[in-house]
């Protein structure tokens, strides 16, 4: 299991969201178990209500967690979206922002718990069988939205300018292949 934290985006609106720290481990038959934690307001930020569990677009424009992953020798890539209603969405991409289609996969599991002060997701999700058995390089992030209108951005790292997670800097976590031993 890998434990780490996410960082703001320096340009985010500050304030609401202490922290987000995430765990991710790389399970049998090419599945990862990720949590993320997320300290602060919780009671200010906006989740949408809990809808029935299917793919929808769109979501990163509201509350919702992220992961993408590559192989580190190839520019195509896998983003997943998470939100904590249940919605998720799966997309391929063939290079940066390019031959976007929908990712055909199987559900993600999606589960939360909220607290005072703590807000906890924890989602298990099939990685695409092109990915199963390699070392990749893995992004996760968060778009994280109050009810104030305010928007943070969270990933393990961020390039220069404005948040964008389907940069090549944001695959900031090499997740290496499950030992078949």
């Amino acid at each position: 299991m890998t434990e780490t934290v996410l960082q703001c985006h320096p340009l985010s609106e500050k304030g609401f969201v202490g922290g987000i720290a995430m765990h991710v481990d790389r399970a049998e038959a090419g599945r990862l178990r990720i949590k993320y934690t997320l300290h602060g307001l919780i009671d200010g930020i906006h989740f949408a209500e809990v809808a029935q569990p299917e793919r929808t677009d769109g979501l990163w424009k509201h509350t919702c967690f992220e992961l993408f992953c590559g192989r580190a020798d190839d520019g195509s890539y896998v983003e997943f979206n998470f939100a904590p209603s249940g919605q998720w969405a799966a997309y391929a991409f063939t290079g940066y922002r390019e031959g976007m289609t929908e990712l055909a996969c199987a559900p993600p599991h999606i589960n939360y718990m909220a607290g005072e002060g703590v807000f906890e997701m924890t989602v298990t999700v099939d990685l695409p069988e092109s990915l199963r058995t390699v070392d990749i390089m893995a992004g996760f992030s968060a778009v994280i939205a109050d009810k104030g209108g305010r928007t943070t951005y969270w990933a393990l790292a961020h390039p220069p300018g404005k948040a964008d997670f389907h940069h090549k800097d944001c695959f900031a976590l090499q997740l290496e292949a499950r030992s078949a031993a």
